[in-house]
């Protein structure tokens, strides 16, 4: 049977999910296997060293560098606070004398006098990992954080804005197709994460930024709105580290596109329980989808089918077209021609026929994404 390997879309009702939590450098792990975490519990904690300053005190007091050990008050390895003397010339007759006072909190860590400087370096700034989801602590990476297992509904979007977030589902549309608009937005959603249908406009996306809303789950949005929101263009690398505090996901793609029908229903489903996001996302190698996890509880996990995505299109593959003319169209497979077919590009390409309410239509295999279900 003809394969063809193509990147996946997940939707899932029911899975067990690994979270990686781990720090950017070596640090403590305070968890341990066999745990239980909830979604603001400290998993990990280290110290990232801080900014370094350079004193050039030799030019500053006009004094030659190896003089420098006669001027200064302070040694190396003392901690030294905003505003403390430094370094002071002994003047003429004990008047007009230069002095140095330290810019910052932080602590001497080196002195040359070949340089005629002194080296200081910012108070450490402390880094801590939250669980990000409730779950077991499956495993521990030594010294740099740990593996949380979590049996959760499990939702991938196209794209996404803003980092980790979390807070109580809440649908406010009635339809997978309908417009977030600002009308619909108040107080009593802040720290939610709100789920609409098909789009959100600006002014509407503005406001829920006013009303820290935490996260928005839409089906299409504007990709010229982001650099209104944003303040700058987008590039194409990753995303996620925006200061903004609302995420934003899209479930779809760019413009005014209907949720699909099992990512609303899923959401739905889920109305009213609490949900960890991540906006992040990665378009090249080494893709990173922006993600919805929705923990559930253990006698309501399915049995978790083994992962279709990476085995390649086959007949009743759920897939969805992700170029134009057809973008955000979803169908099953119905066949896969083994014979190269010419395009209106006069390209020879492997197509896949793909029925979509009721219709077949022709797609080239490279246009298609799988969407995984249960």
């Amino acid at each position: 049977m003809a394969h063809s390997y193509t990147p996946g879309l997940k939707v899932l009702k029911s899975s067990i999910i690994d979270k990686n939590r781990r720090l950017p450098i070596k640090g403590e792990v305070r968890k341990k296997v066999g745990d239980s975490v909830s979604p603001d519990d400290i998993v990990a904690k280290t110290n990232l060293p801080g900014n370094v300053q350079i004193i050039k005190v030799a030019s500053q007091l006009n004094i030659g560098p190896a003089d420098i050990l006669e001027a200064l008050k302070v040694s190396e390895g003392e901690q030294i606070k905003k505003g403390q003397l430094l370094a002071q010339t002994g003047g003429l007759f004990g008047l007009f004398k230069s002095e140095i006072f330290s810019p910052i909190d932080g602590t001497i860590e080196s002195i040359s006098d070949v340089t005629g400087q002194i080296i200081m370096r910012e108070a450490p700034i402390p880094v801590e990992i939250d669980a990000y989801t409730s779950g077991i602590v499956r495993d521990i990476i030594p010294e740099e954080g740990v593996i949380i297992e979590t049996k959760a509904a499990f939702i991938q979007g196209i794209f996404g804005i803003g980092g980790e977030a979390r807070g109580i589902l809440e649908i406010i549309v009635q339809d997978r197709n309908d417009e977030i608009t600002p009308e619909m937005l108040n107080s009593s959603q802040k720290g939610k994460v709100i789920v609409g249908g098909g789009f959100i406009g600006l002014e509407a996306f503005k406001k829920a930024i006013s009303l820290n809303i935490s996260g928005i789950v839409i089906g299409g949005f504007n990709y010229y709105d982001l650099k209104e929101i944003l303040g700058y263009n987008l590039g194409v690398a990753i995303t996620g580290s925006e200061d903004i505090n609302t995420s934003l996901i899209v479930t779809e793609g760019y413009g005014h596109i209907k949720m699909s029908r099992g990512t609303f229903s899923l959401l739905k489903e889920n109305e009213n329980n609490f949900c960890s996001i991540n906006g992040a996302t990665q378009i090249r190698a080494g893709v990173i989808r922006p993600e919805i996890v929705i923990p559930v509880k253990e006698d309501s996990l399915k049995s978790v089918k083994e992962s279709k995505i990476g085995k390649g299109i086959v007949i009743g593959s759920l897939v969805r077209v992700i170029r134009a003319p057809f973008f955000g169209l979803m169908g099953k497979v119905t066949e896969l021609p083994s014979k190269l077919q010419k395009m209106e590009s006069e390209t020879l390409v492997r197509v896949a026929k793909i029925n979509v309410d009721d219709q077949d239509i022709i797609i080239p295999r490279s246009n298609l994404e799988m969407v995984e279900t249960d």
